[in-house]
């Protein structure tokens, strides 16, 4: 009896190394760095994101022109021309693809595109999560400051610790972490703490420690 036992302890502890090691074996990985285009605040251009609104010109061509809703893959399809990449591209670098495509089937194209209810990819979208009142994802605006920032997600909470705040930005593909002082520029007024956001920005706010 006694021998049975130690066996079957013997296989349970096996089966929970064995476990151990799968469960080591299925972590997921680290999401993809993917960094904005835009890396100087004074050459920021607007990039076509799912979920925008397109609206696709064709000069002398109506039945070919009209309005598209950018799909989740960064794709749209009009008349002519099927699933195209549009998300990542400003208005400008589309309307000149699309002109190459469409000389296939029309005789020196003119294309014009504009874009309305502006959403953006996630790469070109500012975050701010933790303590903040209201923690959400803001699409950039050029010139956009950290001050900006904060008054669009309502400030600090009661409970954060704003000057152990952390700012996240892809250079060179390599994410870095830089210190901001939130609390300073808020609650001091202390102008010199405010700094310009670029976009795929992420800003962490933790709780204090009371």
């Amino acid at each position: 009896m006694i021998r049975l036992k130690s066996v079957y302890l013997l296989v349970l502890a096996l089966v929970c190394i064995a476990l151990s090691g799968c469960a080591n074996n299925t972590e997921l990985p680290s999401a993809a760095t993917r960094a904005s285009l835009t890396t100087d605040v004074n050459s920021y251009q607007y990039l076509i994101g799912p979920g925008d609104q397109l609206t696709i010109f064709v000069w002398r061509n109506p039945e070919i022109s009209g309005s598209f809703l950018v799909r989740p893959d960064g794709k749209v399809s009009t008349s002519l021309v099927e699933d195209i990449d549009v998300s990542g591209r400003t208005p400008t670098m589309l309307a000149r693809e699309l002109e190459e495509q469409l000389s296939t089937y029309i005789n020196n194209p003119r294309v014009t595109v504009s874009v309305g209810r502006f959403s953006g990819p996630y790469s070109e979208q500012v975050r701010v999560i933790g303590e903040a009142t209201s923690p959400k994802t803001v699409s950039y605006t050029q010139h956009m400051t950290l001050l900006d920032l904060m008054i669009q997600v309502g400030g600090l909470t009661q409970f954060a610790d704003g000057n152990d705040a952390k700012l996240i930005r892809v250079v060179n593909n390599e994410q870095r972490t830089y210190n901001i002082n939130i609390e300073n520029l808020i609650k001091d007024g202390d102008i010199t703490e405010n700094v310009d956001i670029l976009p795929g920005d992420v800003i962490i706010i933790p709780e204090a420690w009371f």
